[in-house]
């Protein structure tokens, strides 16, 4: 069962070949046995899983069973769940329990899912490893010794272990798509308010998304079904009308206009990846696709944008943390402000300081100006390249990350490169627009490799189409780690 596609698995739940309960016990069982060697998740609830696998099978009993119905799913550890401890990988969150659920967590509800754990992250999503988690670091099912890519690295470890069916993420700058590249599944980041943020801890306001992970583009299109829709308690979700994502996922590829931007291919791009995305592509040639290349001028200033406007909302975001009415307190201080000071200062890791401490910086008086509002209008020329490549092509493709999985602490000690790993992705993020990650080959040391897919605002199943019929001419989608 484990090989299994979301929709295998809910023909099978409907055909009464296994119930849910049974489904989600040999998940449980397995993450018993896998999960200590890993890490991926930080949170198990076996009464409350196997309690909802008990009414899931009384929907399908009953005959009122969706999609998702009975389906055992993982759930990043930065959306608050009635009941279960929330901690956003953070020793500030350690005992915090969510008294109530974020949108997507009662859209997997109502859908009749099952909530298997909550998966091990970066703390306050602030990393490209996995390894700020405050729960000590996930491992790459392909290597141990190799970091599984962050923030969601506890999710993406998860899905390729087949330690669930599917489950969560959150991209702020990659955050979805670098981990599924270095884990070899695929991920999917939404248009900018398509998922509502209610109740997903927050980093960056303006670029946080919420977006589902599986083993294939089929699998992202059903997730998509279930977590997309407006939602009044997020003030930038949107007001959209409800879409099937999987409508387009068998339309052949003839004439598709692939975008190829050269900064893409540059220095800095590590030759296996290269030598994986080019013959992904040449394999959409064959599939009827055209490429023509394309230019993005302003993305080389992404990194310096994003770490100047992430940071700066971080800043803002994080000061509710106080010690006052949730979350960690420090035992010994003198007064009000020393409470705050000691709190906060034993509460968060060393990457959430650092990024704190950017982000009041430059929101400061007199910085605000030369830094911040800045940042701004390049990210609007940022948006502007895309508008612009999207008069020549239809998707744009390129590598997602500049290199395989890297081996656990070897860029701890150097933040700059740490952050390099977010080259190709944190431009969709200022923008607003979709990407997605799929498998697309192998790399050195044995190592998934995974093609990009950036599509055009609210083109999330066009871009499915495009993975899934990929997906149909090869298998490297389906391979999985030999653990």
């Amino acid at each position: 069962m484990f090989e299994s596609s979301l929709k295998q698995l809910g023909d099978a739940l409907r055909a009464k070949k296994i119930s849910s309960v049974e489904l989600t016990q040999l998940y449980l069982d397995r993450i018993a046995q896998l999960n200590p060697g890993l890490n991926a998740y930080v949170t198990l609830n076996t009464e409350a899983s196997l309690a909802q696998a008990k009414a899931a099978d009384a929907m399908l009993a009953g005959g009122d069973a969706q999609a998702m119905t009975g389906i055992p799913v993982a759930q990043k550890d930065i959306f608050c769940a009635k009941g279960w401890r929330t901690t956003c990988g953070s020793k500030m969150l350690d005992n915090f329990v969510a008294p109530y659920d974020a949108h997507v967590i009662e859209q997997f509800n109502r859908a009749g899912a099952i909530n298997l754990g909550k998966t091990n992250m970066d703390e306050f999503a602030m990393g490209s490893s996995n390894e700020t988690s405050y729960f000590g670091a996930v491992k790459n099912p392909w290597d141990n010794a190799r970091v599984p890519g962050g923030s969601s690295g506890g999710t993406a470890a998860a899905v390729a272990a087949r330690l669930c069916a599917a489950a969560t993420g959150t991209d702020t700058g990659g955050s979805i798509r670098q981990p599924a590249a270095l884990c070899g599944i695929s991920g999917l980041k939404p248009t900018y308010g398509v998922v509502s943020r209610y109740g997903m801890i927050a980093f960056a306001s303006s670029l946080d998304q919420a977006g589902p992970m599986g083993r294939c583009a089929e699998d992202l299109a059903l997730m998509m079904n279930t977590m997309a829709g407006f939602d009044e308690r997020d003030s930038t979700s949107l007001q959209r009308d409800k879409e099937d994502y999987a409508r387009d996922l068998d339309k052949p590829l003839n004439g598709l206009r692939i975008g190829l931007p050269k900064e893409f291919f540059a220095e800095g791009l590590g030759s296996d990846v290269a030598k994986a995305v080019e013959a992904a592509i040449a394999e959409y040639k064959k599939l009827g696709a055209t490429v023509v290349e394309i230019s993005l001028p302003n993305t080389r200033l992404s990194i310096p944008v994003y770490y100047v406007l992430a940071p700066a909302e971080a800043s803002s975001n994080l000061s509710r943390f106080d010690g006052v009415r949730y979350g960690y307190r420090a035992p010994d201080y003198t007064d009000l402000a020393d409470m705050y000071e000691k709190s906060r200062a034993q509460g968060f890791g060393a990457e959430v300081k650092r990024r704190i401490m950017i982000g009041t910086y430059v929101l400061s008086h007199g910085y605000y100006d030369a830094y911040y509002i800045q940042a701004q209008k390049i990210r609007r020329l940022i948006a502007q390249d895309f508008v612009e490549a999207y008069k020549h092509c239809d998707v744009i493709m390129g590598p997602t990350s500049p290199s395989t999985a890297f081996k656990l602490g070897e860029k701890g000690d150097d933040p700059v490169q740490m952050y390099l790993s977010d080259i190709y992705t944190i431009a969709v993020n200022l923008a607003g627009l979709p990407g997605m990650s799929i498998p697309c080959g192998f790399g050195d040391n044995d190592m998934p490799v995974g093609l990009q897919i950036i599509g055009n605002y609210f083109d999330e199943a066009r871009m499915l189409n495009v993975a899934h019929q990929y997906q149909l001419a090869t298998d490297w989608h389906s391979r999985a780690p030999q653990i």
